[in-house]
């Protein structure tokens, strides 16, 4: 009697341990951005956190140098003005793993100055618990405990012994494998109704915002607005590009409306060459990948006066391919080390 009750316990430990190890999930915030000043602004986080579902029992890792940066979890009315002062809990050590205890909405920023307004905020809404609590549906059985049941297969004829009468296998009845689909050739109009200008809100991060998000290709065209006299648009290297040197572009134009067609995959850089307008924020640094379908002849130049250019509504955005599976999902693996120790202790007690 006592032997059966132990394997009661036993089991009834065991299947929870699982189900609850099996259910958790770890997220790596911000994926390869880690935990930082972004680039894109607070928008950055935001997409990343939006391409996610949190439950009760996850755990946050924030990935950060120590000194460098900080992770507090404040109010909702902190978290929208960037409020550092008296947060509900802070951590300086990197890196932070954070787990999620309360269903609801959080609220993380850096209390480093500048850091929350530059956009290292993040907000998520965690709904019930790892397991599914609230749901009625029984938790998942392990795969061994499943009755599987054989696919119905067709008879199989044994072959003619003529092989005359056997059927020769048709080469034409193989389908051809069919290239992937291509994108069709996208028109951006850079910075939206905003143009091509020295930014008035947004500072420095203005066009980057704008830029996240969008998936740029070689083929595509970027149209710079602005006025004759007042801006241009250059292309440069990375290094003049974070300098602000406007001393050896690669290419100016100068007159307005300016088309680029995007030629490189890889990182392209823009900037406006009158005196302090790229320190103010009148830059753009985005990353070509790939290739669209029907792509132009490579080709940079102003368009022709009396042209004109064709433009893409600022909130029209090109297709992006659904975002590769969160590599925070958990190891049924590492789920099951702690059944299997508990199994063999558990074969030694009863011999």
């Amino acid at each position: 009697m006592a032997r059966k009750l132990i394997l009661v316990t036993f089991a009834i430990f065991a299947t929870a341990l699982l189900h609850v190890s099996m259910a958790q999930q770890t997220h790596i915030v911000g994926d390869a951005l880690a935990w930082s000043v972004p680039n894109g602004g607070a928008a950055a986080y935001t997409t990343w956190a939006s391409r996610k579902t949190f439950a009760v029992g996850d755990i946050l890792v924030f990935n950060f140098t120590t000194g460098l940066h900080s992770v507090a979890e404040v109010s909702k009315a902190n978290f929208d003005s960037c409020n550092t002062a008296n947060p509900i809990s802070i951590s300086t050590n990197g890196p932070t793993n954070i787990t999620l205890r309360s269903a609801g909405s959080h609220y993380y920023l850096c209390t480093l100055p500048s850091h929350c307004t530059l956009g290292q905020k993040l907000a998520i809404n965690v709904s019930g618990s790892g397991s599914g609590s609230g749901s009625t549906s029984p938790a998942p059985q392990p795969a061994a405990a499943r009755p599987v049941t054989p696919p119905t297969a067709a008879p199989v004829t044994a072959p003619s012994a003529s092989p005359s009468t056997a059927p020769a296998p048709s080469v034409a009845a193989t389908p051809a494998s069919a290239p992937a689909p291509s994108v069709a050739a996208q028109t951006f109009t850079v910075g939206g109704n905003m143009g091509w200008n020295v930014p008035t809100t947004g500072g420095p991060n203005a066009y980057q915002t704008w830029a996240n998000g969008k998936s740029f290709k070689v083929g595509d065209t970027l149209v710079f607005n602005f006025v004759n006299g007042r801006h241009n648009v250059a292309v440069v290297s990375k290094a003049a590009y974070d300098s602000c040197n406007t001393t050896s572009p690669i290419n100016t134009i100068s007159t307005g409306p300016a088309t680029i067609t995007l030629t490189n995959s890889g990182e392209n850089y823009y900037m406006c060459t009158f005196p302090s307008h790229c320190s103010l924020g009148q830059k753009l640094a985005i990353n070509v990948t790939g290739t669209s379908a029907a792509a132009p002849t490579p080709s940079i130049a102003a368009t022709p006066s009396g042209t004109t250019v064709p433009s893409v509504p600022s909130s029209d955005s090109p297709v992006t391919s659904p975002p590769s599976p969160s590599a925070s999902a958990p190891s049924l693996v590492l789920a099951a080390l702690p059944v299997t120790f508990l199994s063999l202790a558990f074969a030694r007690l009863l011999n």
